[in-house]
């Protein structure tokens, strides 16, 4: 046969295909009914595992895994469908409803904020972007940023979430978990490191850096070049780096740090934007301990862990694919005492008021074994 004439049988084959699969749509809405007026649980894993097996050996070996994959999708539909019907809207979307309602209508200009660092912190360059114009107090470590809100000390946090060439911040991660946090909106943060010093030392004087150790390594290349005599130190940020060249005695000392920690502290740039790889950005998120959505959310971020199973990540992937979501950020790490498990950390691309998000959030609170919303907000650019 001609190609026209396969594409014509295909064609014709598909124009079966759709009313069969529009037919079986409409009998899963019949289910639903029943499975509303029973009780029943959407999701009947026993049931679609036995379904699979059977269409699987229906189908012959050559396509059972084809078949497989089809079906698993066209189950997937159906569920979604069922949650429509049912009008399965979940207790957390509920708590956004709410949230949207009640958060004001414009982000506010003024707040008391809380950084880790000191004066010249990368997160005070953040929530200078973020507000304009922030009461920032500064703590020595994440856990104390979290506790200032918690105790009504400060409304919001702003925090490293992920570095371009570093990757996630997983302790902030946890940490949002653990206390329960929110994000009410991001922002990306140029990180250029420079060496300082005391004004009138020069390159070849140094004989010892301080900084943070994500920016040691970020650096690599540079400090290699200044040869094995130079010590790298590390302390808790850059700007605490810069803090103690400036406070020192000594005049052999420097720091990486941002270039606002010159001015801050009245030092000198020996050597500008040293970082290996002139893109590096770290996305800063600002928290707090409420749910606040302000308007023009279009991202939000979830973590959950699905279930220990072949093909368990695919059907959460798929939810996305079936409603046109789109993934921004997908991101695994292993859970803590549980061998060969993960968790996974996602960014969608969706407005807040889509009831395709509404939609997914059903599901995904109903299908996984733990499931956190960690907010849903924009970015400044």
């Amino acid at each position: 046969m001609e190609l026209n004439e396969l594409r014509a049988e295909i064609d014709k084959i598909d124009r079966e295909l759709v009313p069969l699969f529009l037919r079986r749509m409409n009998v899963s809405a019949e289910v639903a009914e029943y499975k509303r007026q029973t009780g029943m649980r959407v999701l009947d894993p026993s049931r679609e595992r036995a379904l699979l097996d059977k269409l699987s050996e229906l189908s012959g070996e050559e396509f059972e895994e084809y078949t497989r994959t089809l079906y698993a999708t066209i189950l997937d539909l159906s569920r979604s469908y069922q949650y429509k019907r049912l009008g399965a809207e979940s207790p957390l979307y509920r708590e956004i409803a709410n949230a949207i309602e009640k958060t004001p209508k414009l982000f506010p200009d003024r707040a008391t904020v809380a950084c880790q660092g000191v004066e010249g912190a990368y997160s005070q360059i953040a929530a200078e972007r973020l507000f304009k114009a922030p009461n920032i107090l500064f703590f020595s470590n994440w856990e104390k940023v979290f506790s200032a809100i918690e105790s009504g000390l400060c409304r919001y946090g702003v925090i490293p979430i992920e570095n371009s060439t570093a990757g996630s911040v997983k302790r902030v991660y946890d940490l949002m978990v653990s206390r329960n946090f929110r994000i009410v909106r991001t922002v990306r943060i140029k990180i250029d490191h420079n060496l300082l010093a005391k004004p009138g030392a020069s390159l070849s004087d140094i004989r010892e850096i301080y900084s943070h150790e994500q920016a040691i390594s970020q650096c690599a290349s540079f400090l290699a070049s200044l040869g094995s005599d130079v010590k790298i130190t590390r302390v808790e940020n850059t700007a605490k780096a810069a803090q103690m060249v400036a406070e020192s005695d000594r005049r052999d000392v420097a720091s990486l740090s941002s270039r606002s920690c010159a001015g801050q502290y009245g030092l000198s740039v020996l050597a500008s934007a040293v970082q290996d790889n002139g893109n590096n950005h770290t996305r800063f998120i600002c928290i707090t301990n409420t749910t606040e959505i302000y308007p023009g959310a279009d991202r939000t971020s979830l973590m959950l862990v699905a279930p220990h199973k072949p093909g368990a990540l695919y059907r959460i992937l798929s939810r996305f694919n079936a409603l046109g979501i789109n993934l921004l950020k997908l991101e695994s790490r292993p859970i803590p005492d549980r061998d060969f498990e993960f968790m996974f950390y996602f960014d969608l691309e969706a407005s807040v008021y889509s009831e395709k998000l509404a939609d997914l959030l059903a599901e995904l609170e109903n299908e996984c074994e733990e499931f956190t919303y960690l907010g849903s907000y924009s970015e400044v650019i």
